[in-house]
């Protein structure tokens, strides 16, 4: 379903397209509970846009244990968002599809850079997508030995790029990787 690079000279190369693969090595271990965060570099064969590029940087969370559930997830993405970008911050989940996960939604936020004349991430909406999530998939989970009638998780994915426009006001991610000093000198305070 994810549109990937494939290296020409060898196409049993791929290009990671999620951090994924982590998470899994991390389950194959078989010690229970389990909560990670993975993060790395990924590639998409996507159309590069103001909001989206061909390659960024990933995190990912999973958290497996007893009676992990949807409705802890839902709690600690909402305090991360007002951790992240301000206690006014109201998120909302819409559905979506992550073939390795079910009760699929993606979360966004209010946008609270709307005040910008031409703000690119919300398309002037009112909301920006953060990141998607859901509760792992019970075969997932099965496939790496894991009992899912007694464990259960969830995990969720977001781009790095994205908070980092959002808290500094960035309106096109493609400054990020341009390498143009004018634009990344004024980060040098925040290292």
């Amino acid at each position: 379903m994810q549109s990937t690079f494939i290296i020409n000279q060898n196409p049993d190369w791929l290009l990671k397209i999620h951090t994924s693969n982590v998470q899994i090595r991390e389950m194959e271990k078989g010690k229970l509970p389990i909560r990670i965060i993975c993060t790395g570099r990924v590639y998409r064969n996507e159309t590069i846009s103001a909001r989206s590029h061909c390659f960024i940087h990933q995190a990912e969370g999973l958290y497996i244990d007893e009676n992990a559930s949807f409705a802890d997830l839902k709690q600690r993405l909402y305090f991360f968002a007002q951790e992240m970008y301000g206690k006014d911050i109201k998120p909302r989940f819409r559905p979506s599809y992550f073939p390795f996960t079910e009760l699929n939604v993606e979360m966004d936020i209010t946008c609270f850079i709307c005040g910008v004349k031409v703000y690119r991430m919300c398309q002037q909406t009112g909301w920006v997508e953060v990141l998607g999530c859901g509760k792992v998939h019970p075969k997932v989970l099965e496939n790496c030995s894991i009992d899912s009638n007694k464990y259960t998780s969830f995990a969720f994915g977001m781009g790095i790029e994205r908070p980092a426009m959002l808290l500094n006001g960035v309106n096109d991610i493609r400054l990020f990787s341009e390498n143009d000093f004018r634009f990344l000198k004024q980060f040098a305070a925040m290292t």
